[in-house]
């Protein structure tokens, strides 16, 4: 039976185009179908605990929505994973963020990660969400490159950016493996990792869209759901 994944958007910035789609897809089964929904009210982007705030209800009818269309798994596409826990508690199918895939991959891979986002805004918010998975000490620094969201279509300059960090975060941070703190970092992923290759540092750099993308299609493929004993439903929806 095929596969149906819900890319949702969880801004009103217009995100998404053919060559960002093609991209985060790039590892999936080519029988696996990828629809994507956009929240409609909300905010533009999100850079912040408001932001997330602002986007949360939307994404949770969607998520509704999605379980009553039948897709098999969500994917909330932001990596401060907006709505997700609330999410989890009214669906029966697997949703996930862009955080906790990436770095459960990288976790896989280095004992040490660092996670590179885009605003200092961020950086709480993603410290706050290490924090309560309890990923203190293996996730040993959150850095930025203070590039608004909507602003990341300068490759060149987020390129330079991001190598930049993620080369401090190994030099001084013990970083052995690099997250992309952001889904919008589209087609960065390899050229950060050659650039810190160049350095002669060979470590892991992961992505989060693509990862959390392969993650909700593993979770569905293997029928996997939510513990009720920690996503208890709510009473009232």
């Amino acid at each position: 039976m095929k596969t149906r994944l819900l890319n949702l958007l969880p801004v009103r910035a217009d995100v998404m185009n053919d060559a960002v789609f093609k991209y985060i897809c790039r590892f999936l089964d080519p029988e696996t179908e990828v629809v994507t929904q956009q929240i409609d009210e909300g905010p533009l982007s999100i850079e912040c605990e408001f932001d997330e705030a602002l986007a949360a209800p939307a994404v949770i009818r969607l998520c509704r929505r999605a379980e009553e269309e039948g897709f098999d798994a969500i994917f909330v596409n932001c990596f401060g994973d907006p709505g997700v826990r609330a999410a989890r508690e009214c669906v029966n199918i697997p949703v996930f963020g862009g955080f906790e895939p990436a770095v459960l991959f990288a976790l896989g891979l280095a004992d040490k990660i660092g996670i590179v986002t885009v605003m200092s805004e961020i950086v709480p918010l993603i410290e706050g969400n290490v924090a309560r998975e309890r990923l203190d000490g293996r996730v040993v620094s959150v850095r930025s490159v203070d590039i608004p969201v909507v602003e990341l279509g300068d490759h060149e300059k987020l390129v330079k950016a991001l190598a930049a960090q993620c080369a401090a975060s190994v030099k001084e941070d013990g970083a052995q493996g690099i997250v992309m703190g952001c889904t919008g970092f589209v087609d960065v992923a390899e050229q950060v990792r050659e650039a810190l290759a160049a350095e002669g540092f060979e470590v892991p750099v992961l992505e989060a869209a693509q990862s959390a993308l392969k993650l909700c299609e593993t979770y569905a493929v293997m029928n996997l759901r939510q513990s009720r004993l920690t996503y208890h439903r709510p009473t009232k929806i």
